[in-house]
Parts: structure tokens; C-alpha cells; sequence
């Protein structure tokens, strides 16, 4: 679910954090190019092209500049107008790329927020060595029921989306029977902000956190704490997942991003490597998450009187 990442403008942006924006704009530019192109080989203007198609003049401005991403209808009617009906399949090839890409959050969960539950457990089974850094959530594979349902409610708070959250659980619980599978290798690295931020009542905390702690102790499962003492070498700018060597998944507010360039695969693998690296684990680890739990104990207790 979108982990909250807090818009800001792109030229403050660590290095990081512009490479998987960047490609996307790129993407949408290089199909607002080819839109213009079109448009003049047809000898037509702007205003011309706009009107038609009864569209607004500021319309095929936005498509050709990359402001607005265009819908399947509008790359058919465009190439019907540019007399250009043969570039049609290419250029919805072009579009569905950069939807995948970046898959807008109101698009995805349109349907509810099961079906999109069940398209990452497709993905998860493709999958054999998951890599997950998260600074402000608990990983989706790591939930208890309880702490996905807090999370789902955020999203349908934000999203309007149609709410299914029962069948949602039950979907993402689902998904965690991989975690059993001896083929399949996961590495987590969470902040210790991530174990103390209050994004659901104390008492369902508490039980993710001795959840935590059991997860650790699969054999096929690292997980790794970076307490609040420790000094980074690379910022906790936002959580991403690395899927094999062939997908970067990054949430965002608005969006979930799939990157799947080569050099920003081997980008978001060194900046994992770089906070893994300075991550505590084993007893070092349960340390940290025990910590956390004797903090929070005492506000449950009295919440119980």
C-alpha cells in the first residue's frame, strides 16, 4: 500500500529518488514527441488538430508536452485525425509500457484493493529473492491481519475505493505462505521509525512487533533493524523493493512505480546494500524490536485498567 512518501519537488530530491521519477517523465515525454510528430507530418496545427476533435486546444499541448497522460481513445482518435492509423498499435504499446510504470493508485484499486492483492501474489510467485527496505511501514509480507486492516482503511480513506477490506486480509495473510517456501529468499531491512510510528492502535502494534520477532527466526528470512543510534552512509529517503535483478517497486502517494532499467536496478541494489549494511540482526536485531515492545507495553497495560 502507498507507504506515504511526501511529495516535494523534484530538484530537492536525493539521487536516489529522481532516477525512477525521471524515467517515467521521460517515457511520457518521448510519447508526447512522437504524438507532435505525427501532427505536423499531417500538416496540422494545435488549434487544428484540437478542434477536430472537439478537444480543448490546451489539451493536445498537454499530451504533446508531457503534462497529461493519454487515454487509449484519445492515441486512436489522434491517429485517425493524422491520417497516421498504422502507428496506432505501436503507440498503445507505448502507453500501456508507461502505465505499468507508473500505475496511478485511484487507477489500480478502481476495483477494490483484493484484486490488486492478487496481482502482487502473481508477481510474488514469479519471484525467488525478494529485497525490501522500508523506513515508515511494516512490509506486507510481514503484517498480522490486524495491522494490514489499519492499512487498508487508510487507503480507502484516501482513495474513495470501494471497500472490500475483508476480503483484502485475507488476500494479503494469503500471500505470506511464501514465506514458507525453502526456494524462495527474502532480506528485510526496516528503520527502527518504522516499529514506532503510530499508524494503529498500541495493543495491534505490539502483536505485529512479536510477529516481527518470530518471522526472524524462519531460516529463509533476514531481517535486519537499523536502530536509531545508527549513522547511515545512504539517507532512509523512502522504502522500495528490489524483485530478482528485474524490478524496482517504489510507492508514492499518488502512484506505484515499476522501474526496470538496468541502471536503476543497479542503482536501488547498492543503495540496499548500503543499508543493509549497516542494519543489526540476529539477537542484535530482536534487541531493538524488544526495545520498542517494552516501551509500548506499559501503554497498553494502562489502556487495559
Amino acid at each position: 500500500m502507498p507507504p506515504g512518501i511526501t511529495p516535494c519537488d523534484e530538484t530537492t530530491l536525493p539521487p536516489n529518488r529522481i532516477t525512477g521519477v525521471t524515467s517515467v517523465h521521460e517515457a511520457r515525454n518521448a510519447l508526447g514527441k512522437r504524438l507532435r510528430e505525427l501532427r505536423q507530418q499531417a500538416d496540422l496545427n494545435g488549434r487544428q488538430l484540437a478542434e477536430s476533435l472537439s478537444w480543448p486546444s490546451s489539451k493536445v499541448s498537454k499530451l504533446e508536452n508531457g503534462r497529461q497522460t493519454p487515454s487509449d481513445e484519445d492515441i486512436r482518435a489522434w491517429t485517425r485525425a493524422t491520417n497516421s492509423d498504422g502507428e496506432t498499435e505501436a503507440l498503445l504499446a507505448s502507453l500501456h509500457t508507461l502505465e505499468v510504470q507508473h500505475a496511478e493508485w485511484r487507477r489500480v484499486l478502481r476495483a477494490g484493493l483484493k484484486p490488486h492483492q492478487q496481482e502482487i501474489a502473481e508477481l510474488d510467485a514469479k519471484t525467488r529473492f525478494f529485497r525490501a527496505f522500508e523506513s515508515t511501514f511494516i512490509p506486507g509480507l510481514l503484517q498480522t491481519a490486524e495491522y494490514a486492516r489499519a492499512r487498508f482503511v487508510q487507503s480507502i480513506t484516501v482513495f474513495k475505493v470501494r471497500n472490500d477490506i475483508d476480503e483484502a486480509v485475507k488476500a494479503r495473510i494469503q500471500r505470506q505462505e511464501i514465506l514458507y517456501r525453502p526456494a524462495k529468499r527474502f532480506h528485510f531491512v526496516l528503520t527502527e521509525a518504522a516499529l514506532r510510528y503510530r499508524l494503529c492502535p498500541p495493543e495491534i502494534m505490539l502483536g505485529q512487533l512479536d510477529r516481527l520477532v518470530s518471522f526472524s527466526a524462519l531460516p529463509n528470512v533476514k531481517l535486519g533493524i537499523i536502530g536509531f543510534e545508527t549513522a547511515y552512509v545512504v539517507a532512509p529517503a523512502h522504502g522500495f523493493w528490489l524483485l530478482d535483478n528485474d524490478r524496482v517497486v517504489v510507492e508514492t502517494f499518488s502512484a506505484e512505480l515499476n522501474l526496470a532499467q538496468p541502471q536503476e536496478i543497479s542503482l536501488y541494489g547498492g543503495i540496499f546494500d548500503s543499508l543493509a549494511a549497516v542494519a543489526s540482526y540476529g539477537r542484535s536485531a530482536r534487541s531493538i524490536i524488544n526495545r520498542v515492545i517494552d516501551d509500548l507495553a506499559p501503554e497498553v497495560s494502562r489502556d487495559g485498567d
